[in-house]
């Protein structure tokens, strides 16, 4: 192969990783954000503080933190009695896992 092909394959494929790499770091991020905010308003609650809206708690799991402020809802005992948290929160990180899965193994990322 000629150096610049290899070159050219070169660029690509750390662009590639280094396009992981932010997503992956966003996703983390994303996901300790989810977590904090449930515990944050966990604890306005017991303090019957000004509160986070619900629609700040869906949109920070829409966003990338869907297994964050899951756990976060089991781990501080958070919303666990309202049927649109318990079944929002996983329905919606099954639909980032089908996205993810199905952009993986149509771009053969792995």
């Amino acid at each position: 192969m000629p150096y610049r092909v290899l070159c050219q394959e070169f660029v690509k494929e750390v662009k590639k990783y280094l396009s992981m790499k932010v997503f992956i770091g966003y996703v983390v991020l994303m996901n300790l954000l989810g977590l904090f905010v449930m515990g944050a308003d966990k604890e306005r609650a017991r303090k019957k503080r000004w509160r986070i809206s619900e629609r700040t708690l869906f949109l920070c799991s829409i966003l990338g933190g869907s297994l964050g402020t899951w756990a976060g809802m089991y781990l501080f005992r958070h919303k666990t009695k309202h049927w649109y948290f318990v079944v929002g929160m996983p329905l919606i990180l099954l639909i980032q896992l089908g996205i993810g899965c199905t952009y993986i193994f149509y771009n053969k990322l792995i």
